[in-house]
């Protein structure tokens, strides 16, 4: 599969099957976040696979959101240095977590695998549960797990409406 079809297959999963996700798998997943780039290379990031069922259902209610506990992981991507701000002015942490976890997501569907990034959250609760340290943030969430559904393509708007050149 070329990274133009992941793209395009990859849906948000809501559903999962109770299988487990073979190490294997697991591990690509996170070699690809591994792979990832980050500003100036720092890496200033931390991936927590959450696979016990209490721990699992105490982020369900972080997240108020009871399908992630149906898969058997669930990722949490945090940024570890969170003072650290790119010429740009944007946090350096949410610019390369992000990155990070969008390579997981499709290394994910390219196992076979579904994700649905999650950005509702209650970030102190998750923190609590999983024993983050205050100065890190949590970034995303995503459950892991074979999927039960396959989602038609949500709306998309056509490239001229979201692309200009040399001007806004």
């Amino acid at each position: 599969m070329d990274v133009l079809s992941a793209i395009q297959g990859r849906r948000s999963i809501r559903k999962y099957s109770d299988k487990l996700v073979e190490d294997e798998k697991l591990l690509g997943v996170l070699e690809a976040a591994r792979l990832s780039p980050s500003a100036r290379n720092l890496q200033e990031w931390k991936f927590i696979v959450v696979k016990d069922p209490e721990v699992k259902e105490k982020l369900v209610k972080a997240a108020d959101q009871p399908f992630i506990g149906e898969a058997p992981i669930i990722l949490v991507c945090c940024g570890e240095n969170t003072s650290g701000i790119m010429k740009c002015g944007q946090p350096r942490y949410t610019i390369d977590v992000s990155i990070a976890t969008a390579y997981m997501v499709l290394e994910a569907y390219e196992q076979g695998l579904g994700t649905c990034w999650l950005g509702s959250f209650d970030e102190d609760m998750v923190k609590k549960t999983l024993d983050i340290p205050e100065n890190v943030r949590v970034v995303a969430m995503t459950p892991l797990g074979y999927p039960l559904e396959s989602p038609s393509q949500r709306p998309r708007k056509e490239l001229k409406e979201i692309i200009s050149y040399d001007k806004y």
